[in-house]
Parts: C-alpha cells; sequence; structure tokens
C-alpha cells in the first residue's frame, strides 16, 4: 500500500508543479473518507533551494528521507544535469519496487537515472522531441497525458501532474479515495484525451458553454442508451456539428467519454455496494455484466470481479 510519498526538491524546481504533488498527496483528507500519506520534501543539502522562477524554498529534509518512500515524486525543474545525489535515490527507489513519478520535464531526471531505459515515457509536448533525442533507449509518447510503464509513471506539462498522481492513487486506493482528492481540488477524477488538445492547432471560433450543461445531463442518465442525436438535441446542434465541437473541446468522442465515466460510475459502485453485477452495469449504462466485463478488460485491464476483490468495502475492512 502505498503510505510514505517523498517529493524531491530539486534546485530549478517549478513551483507550480512542485504544488502539484504537494497537494495530491501533502493534505490529510481523512475527514473526507480519503487517505491521508506521510509526506515529505526532501532534498540534498537542506536549506533554501532556489526555484526556476528566483524565489526560494526552505527544505529541512535531506534525501535519507527517501530510503524507504513508497513513491519518489520529481516535479518539472530546469532541464540539464542533475546531482547524482538525485539520481541515486531514483535508482534505489524503482530498484525495490517503489512507485518512481515525474510531472512535466522532471522525465529529464527519470532519463538521467537511467529507470526509462527500455521503458515506455512521456513529458510536455514542447520538450517531447528532445527527451527522444537525447534519450533513445525510452519510447517518447508525446501524444497522452502520461504513462505508466511498470511502477514507472511519468505526466506530460503541468497539470497532467495531476492525472498522474491520480492515477497512482486510483491503482492503490481505488476509485473512490481518488474521487475524494479530486473533488476537493475541483479536478475530473480521471480526464480522456491526449496532449494532442493542448499543441497549438487552430483555436475554434465557438466554445460551447452549453457542454457543461449536456455532459451533467448525461451522468444523470448513464443508464440510458444515449445517442449522438439524442445529445445533439439537447445541446441545439446537428449531430455532426455535436460530435465535432465535443471532441475539439474535451479531446476525445462523446462516445468514448460516456464510455469512461460508465466505468468509473461501475468501479465506485464495484467498491461501495455489495449489487450483483448485472445490478451495477446496468446503472452504469453497460446493459448487461458480460459488457461490463469486457469494457473492464479492454481499458483497466481486469475483470469487475477482480476489481472489487482488491478495492471493494468487504476488503478494505
Amino acid at each position: 500500500m502505498l503510505n510514505k510519498v517523498v517529493c524531491l526538491a530539486i534546485p530549478g524546481t517549478a513551483p507550480f508543479e512542485f504544488g502539484v504533488v504537494c497537494e495530491v498527496f501533502g493534505i490529510d483528507r481523512t475527514e473526507m473518507g480519503g487517505p491521508k500519506f506521510d509526506f515529505t520534501v526532501a532534498t540534498a543539502d537542506p536549506g533554501p533551494v532556489e526555484t526556476s522562477l528566483g524565489f526560494s524554498l526552505v527544505i529541512d529534509d535531506d534525501l535519507s528521507a527517501a530510503a524507504d518512500a513508497d513513491l519518489v515524486a520529481v516535479p518539472a525543474h530546469r532541464i540539464g544535469p542533475v546531482d547524482e545525489r538525485y539520481l541515486e535515490v531514483i535508482r534505489a527507489a524503482e530498484a525495490r519496487g517503489a512507485w518512481v513519478m515525474s510531472v512535466c520535464s522532471g522525465a529529464f531526471v527519470l532519463a538521467q537515472a537511467g529507470v526509462l531505459d527500455g521503458r515506455r515515457s512521456t513529458t510536455h509536448w514542447m520538450h517531447a522531441d528532445r527527451l527522444a533525442r537525447e534519450y533513445p533507449l525510452t519510447e517518447v509518447d508525446p501524444d497522452v497525458l502520461f504513462v505508466q510503464d511498470g511502477k514507472v509513471v511519468t505526466g506530460a506539462g503541468t497539470a497532467a501532474g495531476i492525472d498522474a498522481a491520480l492515477h497512482i492513487v486510483r491503482e492503490e486506493y481505488g476509485a473512490a479515495a481518488t474521487n475524494v482528492i479530486a473533488r476537493r481540488m475541483v479536478v475530473p477524477p480521471q480526464r480522456d484525451g491526449g496532449q494532442s488538445q493542448f499543441i497549438p492547432t487552430p483555436v475554434p471560433e465557438i466554445r460551447a458553454d452549453t457542454f457543461a450543461v449536456v455532459m451533467d445531463w448525461m451522468l444523470e442518465n448513464l443508464h440510458e442508451d444515449l445517442t449522438i442525436d439524442q445529445l445533439a438535441r439537447r445541446a441545439l446542434m446537428s449531430s455532426r456539428t455535436f460530435a465535432r465541437r465535443f471532441r475539439a473541446e474535451t479531446g476525445t468522442t462523446p462516445a468514448a467519454w460516456l464510455n469512461r465515466q460508465r466505468i468509473l460510475r461501475a468501479q465506485q459502485e464495484l467498491e461501495q455496494t455489495d449489487d450483483g453485477l448485472e445490478q451495477i452495469a446496468q446503472r452504469a449504462g453497460f446493459g448487461t455484466a458480460a459488457v461490463m466485463r469486457h469494457h473492464f478488460l479492454k481499458v483497466l485491464q481486469t475483470t469487475p470481479t477482480a476489481y472489487r476483490r482488491v478495492f471493494g468495502a468487504r476488503a478494505a475492512s
């Protein structure tokens, strides 16, 4: 179980990405039904650590704090050579089977440590070509929000670090705990799409606020057989225009978005209720347990029964 989390404060660290790690793992959310982590920020030489914006953070703990960490997190920082002491901490964490996570350009630190060799990875789309060029032993995917390869997770630019961090929480604690953190942060518990939606392209002139209303209605009616035509009528658009604008707004298709929300709904019910798989499948909009099982295998690489065994209320009690 993920318990102890250590965030590395490397000189030149980026404040926002550093804050993302602190926000997800550093706050006690037990009163809301969420997890509490033993969270520490550590640096090679305790004292002032300069950030990429010029001001300093005062860090009290040295790198020995990471010796037994279940997760070592590396925020974004100025790209360049990194003190070998940080690299040793990352190598040791990976070697003992702990989680290792980077946000944005933090992937370059993981690459310097060698833990991305033979693995898929990602980083901010602006740096993806450079990462692939300088570290050819890693397969860089520039069109995803994060990549998990084994227990090494690399997040793309800035806010995608939230996605990467919440993914690790979901892997260890399940959807319900992740939703507590996401609600507190006022972010989606799981986003679809990839970095392609953030790479500079002609920006659509119309950003329809209607989608917020339609998406809320979709969530309230997941159990129904929702069609593009039906959704388009609610948005007062043609089916073709609705599909095009929905993808431009969300980075995914209406069908893919619905499928992801149905999986999330089923995960929550599997965790929090003892209801049968057929009941859950119907309420989530899959129709039958067989169809739900198909989607769980395709997206989560597990079955609903296996998921409940790991994350269900009885398993946690």
